[in-house]
């Protein structure tokens, strides 16, 4: 959907600003990677550091100019590290850290720019991990947020496995307190997968414009985590009441597709014991798409929050379709959301 004219010149001016800085972030990530990453200094600190020579680097770029520690983590099965950005100052124990996924057809690198959670990691004292889907068999990179595993195509890739992987490589070098994933689209998929499968550490989650499938069967047992769900209620990519009616190519009934954004809450509420409320009224009303004009986003929230300090939220963008335009609102309210949940 096109933003109004006053909300485009605002955005149209800031993607200016950084027009230059975009196009040679994406020669290099449109580079043509070596066939292995290629390791240019020693082990430190538990981490090793690599040159990948594309996206991997053009992410790092963005993390240097905002002054944060740039690692890179290798993944035997996969040829593209993964981007660990650690801020100056490292409580060990404490920092959390926030593991970013990007959305269908993404990279780390285009993720950074939509939503700069980098631009945050000093000020705000958390630790960002950023890493890629692979390609399927037309380059989009993609997450496999199912237990189906690996039979090619865009469901074959066992990213519970990798991410899961990831994270302890993180952990290997750095004692984190809390991890954190967030997602968009696709990732926002994966970010609810990963909180099904339990990853150790994992205290809550973010998912904007992404749900889960309408069987729940892989997410029984899951433990409770802190949820917050933001969808936009003019989403005719992932819409915000779900579909359960996907069909196959000659036309044919499969099995249900995805669920809506009040059904996800609803799960997360009855897996930390607590009943979202049938007749839930808005607690605040926040500004975060600059595509639409006004306070757009109502924030529903379980009132008082679950036990064990779990706070589930649902914030309704009235009128937001599928790409959201980001500012610093909504990333301060995103890590303040975050950074509470410990």
């Amino acid at each position: 959907m096109s933003p109004p004219s006053a909300d485009r010149a605002s955005v149209d001016g800031q993607a200016q600003l950084r027009e230059e800085e975009a196009q040679r972030l994406e020669s290099i990530a449109n580079s043509n990677p070596p066939e292995k990453p290629v390791k240019d200094q020693s082990p430190k600190d538990g981490y090793l550091f690599l040159s990948d020579g594309n996206v991997s680097e053009a992410t790092a770029e963005l993390a240097r100019r905002f002054g944060g520690e740039v690692h890179f983590l290798e993944h035997p099965q996969r040829g593209i590290a993964s981007v660990l950005i650690l801020p100056q100052r490292f409580v060990a124990g404490e920092t959390p850290l926030i593991v970013s996924l990007h959305g269908f057809g993404g990279n780390s690198t285009d993720h950074a720019r939509h939503v700069p959670l980098h631009e945050r990691v000093n000020a705000d004292g958390f630790a960002l991990l950023l890493p890629n889907g692979q390609p399927d068999s037309e380059g989009n990179r993609f997450w496999n947020p199912t237990d189906r595993c690996c039979d090619g195509g865009k469901s074959g890739e066992d990213d519970v496995a990798f991410l899961t992987q990831v994270v302890a490589s993180a952990r290997a070098g750095r004692e984190f307190g809390p991890v954190h994933f967030f997602g968009y689209s696709n990732g926002g998929f994966m970010a609810h997968h990963m909180a099904c499968k339990g990853l150790p550490g994992l205290r809550a989650i973010v998912s904007v414009a992404g749900t889960s499938y309408v069987d729940d069967a892989s997410c029984e047992g899951a433990p409770p985590v802190s949820v917050l769900h933001v969808h936009g209620t003019e989403d005719d990519v992932i819409r915000f009441a779900g579909d359960e009616s996907e069909r196959g190519q000659q036309g044919e009934e499969e099995r249900a597709f995805y669920a809506g954004a009040r059904e996800m809450v609803e799960r997360w509420s009855r897996r930390a014991a607590c009943a979202w409320p049938a007749g839930a009224q808005p607690s605040a009303s926040l500004d975060l798409d600059q595509f639409v004009p006004g306070a757009e986003t109502q924030v529903f929230r379980l009132e008082p929050a679950c036990g064990q300090g779990i706070n589930i939220e649902l914030w309704v963008a009235e009128g937001s379709g599928h790409a959201f335009a980001f500012g610093d609102a909504f990333l301060d309210a995103l890590t303040e959301w975050l950074l509470a949940q410990d």
